[in-house]
Parts: C-alpha cells; sequence; structure tokens
C-alpha cells in the first residue's frame, strides 16, 4: 500500500482525498499556498508544506514545488484531484520522472484525450459514437473547408483542439461567416492554448450533457458506473448534476457504457476517468474525456455504493480493480447542487469570512465541503465552497429531500447561490427532467 502521499490541491476535493487516504491507512501531506494555511485539510493532515504566494500560479501550478514537497516529506505519489495540474501531461511525466506514483492516468494517455483531435480519432476506433466532424485538423485549404461545411450542414462549430471548459469555440450559422470564424478561433487558441489547431463539428441546437464514469486498472479491466446528466449549466460551468440521467434507458446505459469501457481497454486507460457527450433525439455524441476525478462524482458514487477516490488509491498501488460489471447496480437517484460563494443575482464572487453555519443532514443527505465557522473564503481561487448532495429511492424522492437540505443550509457572511439551487429544485422543467444545456442560460436570461 501507498504509505504516504501528497494532496495536490486545496478545498474540498483536498478533503475528500484526505478521507480516502486515512480509510486506507496511507498518512497525507497537505501542500498549501499562504492563503490557504487554516483550510481543513491542511489542519488535518499527517504534515503540511507551504508552496508559495496566494496566487495559483505562485503555489499550486508550481511543478518543482510540489515536487520537492514529495521530497522532503518522503512522501511516495501524489494525487491531483481536479483541476490545477490535474490534466497536465507534463506534470504527470515530472512525477514519474522524479519517482513518485502519479494517482491518475499515464502521461501519454493524458496527452492523448488532452487534444480533441486525437480523442476524437481514439474513440472512433474503439467504436465510441461521436459528433459528425472534420475527423481532423482544418488546413489551410479554404475550398475543402467549405465543401466539408456544406455536407456536415448548418450550423457548424469550431473548436480549438486544445480547448476546454467551454473556451475556444465558436458557432457558425452561415458560409459567409465560416472563414472568419475559423480565423478568430484560432488566433484565440493560440493566444490561449498555446496551440491553434482547430477542427469542425456539426452543432447540435438542443443537447443535453450526459457523461459516463469509468475505472480501469493496470491488468486490464475497465467497468463503468453509469451516466450523469450535466444539463444544467451556466456559461458552459456545470451548477447541477444527476445520476442516473433521466428517461437514458438500462439498455442504451449498458450499450455505451460497455463502448466507453472497451475503449479505456483498448488505450490502455489507467485510473478513473469520465467520457462526456452530447445527446440528442436519442443518440450519444463524444465530445471529450476528462482524465481525472470529477467535481460530480458523489451522484455517481450515491447510486452505486462505489468510493471512486479509494478506487483511484488502489489502481494507483497496482491493484486489480475490486469490481466486475456485472457487480455495479444502480440504486435510486441522486442529485448534487455545487454552492459557490457568490452573488445568486449577477454571480459575482463573493469572498469574505463566514460567520455562521449549519450543515444539513437527515436521509439521504450528504455535504462535501472544506468551509467551517470562522473559515476567510479567499478572493484567489474558483467559487465552489461545498457540494449538497441528496439521495433518495427514485428521483422525485431526490429531489424532495434537495430541497429539504436547501432550506436548512445557512451559511452567512458571505453571499451564496443557495437561492438559484432552490429555484432550480422548484422549476417545472427541471422536475420534468431532460431539459438542455441551454435551458438555464435561458431561463436566468444570459
Amino acid at each position: 500500500m501507498i504509505e504516504k502521499l501528497v494532496i495536490a490541491n486545496r478545498g474540498e476535493i483536498a478533503l475528500r482525498i484526505q478521507r480516502a487516504c486515512r480509510e486506507l491507512g496511507i498518512r497525507t501531506v497537505a501542500v498549501h499556498s499562504e492563503a490557504d494555511r487554516d483550510l481543513k485539510h491542511v489542519r488535518l493532515a499527517d504534515e503540511s508544506v507551504c508552496i508559495g504566494p496566494p496566487a495559483s500560479a505562485d503555489s499550486y501550478l508550481q511543478v518543482p514545488s510540489i515536487i520537492s514537497a514529495a521530497e522532503v516529506t518522503d512522501a511516495v505519489a501524489i494525487h491531483p484531484g481536479y483541476g490545477f495540474l490535474s490534466e497536465n501531461a507534463d506534470f504527470a511525466e515530472r512525477v514519474e520522472q522524479s519517482g513518485f506514483i502519479f494517482v491518475g492516468p499515464k502521461p501519454e494517455t493524458i496527452r492523448l484525450m488532452g487534444d480533441k483531435i486525437t480523442a476524437i480519432s481514439a474513440m472512433r476506433a474503439a467504436g465510441v459514437p461521436c459528433v459528425p466532424g472534420s475527423d481532423g485538423p482544418l488546413t489551410d485549404d479554404r475550398q475543402r473547408t467549405l465543401q466539408l461545411a456544406h455536407e456536415i450542414g448548418y450550423p457548424v462549430i469550431i473548436k480549438a483542439s486544445g480547448g476546454g471548459g467551454g473556451r475556444g469555440m465558436r458557432v457558425v450559422h452561415s458560409e459567409a461567416a465560416l472563414l472568419n470564424a475559423i480565423a478568430l478561433t484560432k488566433t484565440e487558441a493560440g493566444s490561449t492554448f498555446g496551440n491553434d489547431t482547430v477542427y469542425m463539428e456539426k452543432y447540435l441546437q438542443n443537447p443535453r450533457h450526459v457523461e459516463f464514469q469509468v475505472l480501469a486498472d493496470t491488468h486490464g479491466n475497465a467497468i463503468h458506473l453509469g451516466e450523469r446528466d450535466c444539463s444544467m449549466q451556466r456559461r458552459h460551468q456545470k451548477v447541477v448534476e444527476e445520476a442516473p440521467a433521466p428517461e437514458i434507458s438500462e439498455e442504451l446505459r449498458n450499450r455505451i457504457g460497455e463502448r466507453c469501457a472497451e475503449a479505456c481497454r483498448q488505450i490502455g486507460y489507467r485510473g478513473a476517468g469520465t467520457f462526456e457527450f452530447l445527446y440528442e433525439n436519442g443518440e450519444f455524441y463524444f465530445i471529450e474525456m476528462n482524465t481525472r476525478v470529477q467535481v460530480e462524482h458523489p451522484v455517481t458514487e450515491m447510486i452505486t455504493g462505489i468510493d471512486i477516490v479509494k478506487a483511484q488509491l488502489l489502481i494507483a498501488d497496482g491493484e486489480k480493480l475490486a469490481y466486475r460489471q456485472e457487480d455495479i447496480q444502480i440504486r435510486g437517484h441522486a442529485v448534487e447542487c455545487r454552492i459557490n460563494a457568490e452573488d445568486p443575482k449577477n454571480f459575482m464572487p463573493s469572498p469574505g469570512t463566514i460567520n455562521h453555519l449549519h450543515i444539513p443532514g437527515g436521509p439521504g443527505i450528504r455535504v462535501d465541503t472544506h468551509i467551517y465557522e470562522g473559515y476567510p473564503v479567499p478572493p484567489y481561487y474558483d467559487s465552489m465552497i461545498g457540494k449538497l448532495i441528496a439521495h433518495g429511492e427514485n428521483r422525485d424522492a431526490a429531489i424532495a429531500r434537495m430541497r429539504t437540505a436547501l432550506s436548512e443550509m445557512i451559511i452567512d457572511g458571505i453571499k451564496t447561490n443557495i437561492p438559484l439551487h432552490q429555484e432550480i429544485m422548484r422549476d417545472q422543467m427541471f422536475i420534468a427532467g431532460g431539459a438542455n444545456i441551454h435551458y438555464l442560460e435561458k431561463k436566468l436570461g444570459l
């Protein structure tokens, strides 16, 4: 077993990793910025190392500092969590070259799936359904590009190969606007991602966002844990997630899930990962793979009983998966609300000190958060301060429990988006299930 591990992250995911380590008897080293010395997981860690000033670029993104922290504390592994360096292939490579275990996929796998063009090519080879598109980068051949768009059919979307998080994309509705849109996207991609390669896909106008959770070990075994619906989004950022996805049949779940698992076997995937799809008119279309644990992993844990973070750690330690596909059973329904320190009306961040805190409880309620009374929410990082998860025997029961939990949750001293979540849980379209990715923005008038 891994004896000591560096948690190369902060906030609720760092605490989540620490809890999994404790269950497995793994000692933890918390690396933190100067602003985060009072984080809960830092206080609870076996050891802690300050790796720099508050700004992420000077601390959590400093690869030499993180590796040095592992060296001076005699740790043997590093868990990147999500965000920051979690999908940075160069970081994973540096970790392994320095003699440490990287809790995640191999560097070459991260590179393969981090480039949208090579990822789509690998998925097509594995039989995973993909969005009709250019099947490779767009070239300088303008006539070929115009012909491709004509064959795909307008509207099309131009995407940066190295993009992510909703950035590096531009929708085109006519041939007259196509070439200029490509030029603009290439320029933006080059300056933002350091890679100006772009490709073209059919633009699906009213899709849902449905993703599949997978686990794969180093012995050729891979399984899926079903799907999540993450269609409640604002500016391409998920707000509410649920599992299983409404209106997805067991037959379709098994068919697409097995294709994802087979893709993992073909590319030699290792660890936890998520295949993200657009879903429209009964069809799935692959868009990207996240080679890390997801923010929304708790809803899958709630309906399957599988501890995904513990599974990551055991896989990194070389163990075989403890489950076969036939062992995975979907039980009930789970909904997750991302709790952010932000104004619920204009979504501006709301840093400050938490004066009073009440965490809800009761049957089926889970809260993943690092905050506590007196905790100063810093202005330097993502505004998410926790996740509220509700599980019930069915979707209606899970939503009802979420409404109750939201009504009980009190966070005084800062503004939060709890009122927005309360509004969503009362929304008739959300209650009906199957809203598309544009619904919440339209509801909010954005």
